[in-house]
């Protein structure tokens, strides 16, 4: 019987950690058309998983998304979709910094900053 009781509540208290640990866990999925290739995927994933908070990164090029899981109680979402536009990407709502976005290498540039590029340089 002590047996039984002790697993039982060795139970309830991982289960009770495990929950309180999912529940200050989110993950977001993020609008980024400006993710055109592999290459900014990677340095997109790179950059985003050491922002503080951010627990995993998975940039889709073909999708132009960013999902992202981060912990609640460090970050939020408006401060990471604030990182994505401080390195030149559109990120849902939040628009790119324009210095960023000309950073960009050439294969990440969205094609209204190539062509305000090639137009300038004439």
């Amino acid at each position: 019987m002590k047996k039984f009781l002790l697993v039982i509540l060795a139970l309830t208290g991982i289960s009770t950690f495990l929950f309180a640990q999912a529940k200050g866990i989110k993950k977001a999925v993020i609008q980024t058309p400006g993710v055109m290739a592999d290459a900014c995927k990677i340095s997109i994933e790179n950059f985003l998983v050491h922002e503080y908070g951010v627990s995993s990164v998975k940039a889709d090029y073909r999708r132009h998304t960013v999902t992202v899981t981060w912990y609640t109680n460090r970050t939020n979402i408006e401060n990471i979709k604030t990182a994505l536009a401080n390195m030149g990407y559109d990120a849902d709502d939040v628009t790119a910094e324009a210095d960023a976005q000309k950073r960009l290498p050439t294969y990440c540039k969205p094609a209204i900053i190539l062509k305000k590029d090639s137009t300038v340089s004439k």
